[in-house]
């Protein structure tokens, strides 16, 4: 049984997808496939399947097998002629490609197929040596997509346990707890400077930044250096200025995104999107933070929040916003164990991270080896395990 090296051309041949405008798609039972895969069904087919398809304009990268009859939109290229060829062997074959080497333009990223026609490729020249390699990268790549699954759910868990237990620590009450507005367990909330008081013109390279929702992560707080203003455009907002213990949160969007306003960033000034939450000595910060991000205040913060598009959380809203404290030193005791919790639970998740990377890496390798002539049924047994 031979290899040979030939040029994709002579062994396939792209071809751009059809166009067809949404005011004339009926439905029916033939997929419409476009660059990110199928999204309808449309009542007539342009190609018979088995058929494969890969993104021609804008998301590019996923290669896709189509069964049946099928209709590839013109953000799309589709396999014209298989020329004899498997056309699951041609599917993984275009899926070892590295397509975004072949993309051109300065706007939306474009495969260009002649550069993909042009490569150089290694493959069997019998039908059955294709069909043996296929049927091992079938049984591979389902172990892979089995230990995937695993591995999510197994992160899905640790993250549910998680919040499972904030649930269940921000539920609990006791003697010496307090059911209290947020506005009275507070320094109280503030606003952020209105379209009236900042301007774009405002803004400066490398001045003193402003906190807006985009700029608050799980992890803290990241100024964008583009976003700044001026001294002077500072002490002119200086109510809105953020001290240390402070709490900077989204107005707007998700909601529950929140951050605590440590040294680093004692000075910085509350974003339009955002308010900040004055610290007061009833409250212990990384306690109230943890329990704004809980996923149970993130459902209230959304009950109470309006706009039908994107919530919008007023400021009156928030400082209404109930919720029960125990005394500073148990809230300091319960940040401590969740805190503790948190890093055992990270350190799970990032094991479940890396697994997943070592599986996406896994069925690079086994692609390649598929293409080099190196593939056999012994080599893959386990490499899902």
């Amino acid at each position: 049984m031979g290899w040979v090296r030939k040029k994709f051309s002579d062994v396939c041949t792209l071809q751009r997808g059809f166009d067809l405008p949404k005011r004339d798609r009926k439905s029916g039972v033939f997929p419409l496939i476009s660059s990110s895969g199928h999204i309808d069904f449309h009542n007539e087919a342009k190609v018979k399947g088995p058929g494969v398809v890969t993104g021609r304009s804008g998301s590019i990268g996923q290669v896709f097998y189509i069964e049946n009859d099928f209709w590839p939109l013109n953000t799309s290229l589709y396999i014209k002629n298989f020329n004899g060829n498997d056309p699951r062997f041609i599917f993984y074959l275009l899926e070892s490609f590295d397509l975004s080497r072949y993309t051109s333009g300065t706007g939306v990223p474009t495969l260009n197929r002649n550069h993909v026609h042009d490569e150089i490729v290694f493959v069997p020249t019998e039908i059955g040596e294709q069909k043996r390699i296929v049927g091992i990268l079938d049984q591979a790549f389902a172990d892979i997509e089995q230990a995937r699954t695993k591995t999510e759910q197994n992160l899905r868990n640790a993250r549910e346990l998680f919040e499972s237990y904030l649930q269940q620590v921000f539920s609990q009450r006791g003697e010496g707890w307090e059911e209290l507005t947020l506005g009275q367990a507070t320094g109280g909330v503030c606003t952020g400077p209105f379209g009236s008081l900042l301007h774009k013109s405002d803004y400066i390279e490398n001045g003193i930044p402003l906190v807006n929702p985009a700029h608050i992560t799980m992890s803290g707080i990241e100024p964008d250096s583009r976003k700044t203003v001026s001294e002077e455009n500072a002490d002119r907002l200086s109510n809105y200025i953020m001290r240390q213990g402070d709490i900077v949160i989204g107005r707007r969007g998700e909601m529950g995104r929140c951050a605590l306003i440590t040294e680093k960033e004692d000075g910085f000034l509350c974003g339009t999107g955002s308010f900040s939450i004055k610290a007061s000595e009833r409250f212990h910060a990384g306690y109230l933070v943890r329990y704004l991000r809980s996923s149970n205040c993130k459902s209230r913060l959304e009950k109470i929040a309006g706009g039908a598009v994107m919530p919008n959380l007023s400021n009156t809203d928030l400082s209404n916003l109930t919720l029960s404290l125990p005394s500073t030193d148990k809230q300091k005791k319960i940040v401590e164990m969740i805190d503790l919790l948190a890093i055992e639970i990270e350190t799970i998740v990032s094991i479940y991270q890396k697994k997943l990377t070592a599986l996406d890496e896994l069925k690079k390798s086994i692609l390649q080896k598929a293409f080099t002539g190196q593939l056999t049924s012994n080599k893959t047994k386990g490499a899902a395990a």
